[in-house]
């Protein structure tokens, strides 16, 4: 019986990475006359992870990889005017307004009062308390859960922190990385909802082994899947 019921928040309940890649767009075409495109892609790729340790994830630590590749490929000859770009565009990142994805609403309406409804996030606080109040949701949740990552121990913790027996909770969202894979192995449901646009970093092999883990086109079959697997 499903007792705690989690959902991601980025590119789950609400569009996130479209930012990032026009983001990213921005600043392929400032660099165009120092780097390719493609190469200036795998050397920001290789920025984001080698600082996720130090910043995290969310746009704050983003933007820091960005003004750190620009100032590798262009071996510290950046234009100051560059840098000022990339700064004004992440600060258009923290002020763009929340566009929540089909379903979202009159899903978690639905199921709030009947389960035990946790938002489980990764990323910058302030950012995603901001984005959580403009999407309207915040009420439905009984529990806000802002963390450095998702981890099997972390959702063991946050499972037990809210009343979840092993195979009571479940985890929704875009990420088999981070949102479905280490649910699993901490006792849930792991269900992946698929973005068209995932975070390269948030990629793996579906674990399609596990007879926990179910894939559902959109969040507007959830409630349907919930009852199968609460009747069966």
């Amino acid at each position: 019986m499903l007792q705690v019921i989690g959902f991601d928040a980025d590119d789950t309940l609400w569009q996130n990475e479209t930012f990032f890649r026009l983001t990213q767009n921005r600043f392929a075409d400032l660099l165009s006359d120092y780097v390719a495109q493609d190469e200036l892609h795998q050397r920001l790729i290789a920025a984001e992870r080698r600082n996720l340790g130090a910043y995290g994830f969310g746009i704050k630590g983003f933007v820091l990889s960005m003004i750190e590749t620009a100032l590798e490929v262009t071996e510290d000859r950046v234009p100051a005017r560059v840098i000022r770009e990339l700064i004004e565009a992440g600060q258009e990142m923290l002020r763009h307004p929340i566009d929540l994805l089909p379903h979202a609403e009159e899903t978690v309406t639905q199921l709030a009062g009947r389960y035990r409804l946790v938002l489980i996030t990764k990323g910058d606080l302030l950012d995603q308390e901001r984005k959580l109040a403009q999407s309207g949701l915040g009420p439905h949740f009984d529990a806000v859960e802002i963390v450095s990552n998702k981890t099997e121990e972390i959702y063991r913790a946050l499972f037990a922190r809210h009343g979840a027996r092993e195979g009571d909770a479940m985890m929704i969202g875009n990420s088999l990385r981070s949102d479905v894979i280490p649910a699993l192995a901490a006792g849930g449901w792991g269900v992946h909802v698929p973005h068209d646009l995932t975070w390269e970093l948030e990629h793996d092999d579906a674990p399609e082994q596990q007879s926990r883990f179910r894939m559902i086109p959109h969040l507007g079959v959830l409630e349907g899947l919930i009852s199968e697997i609460t009747e069966a």
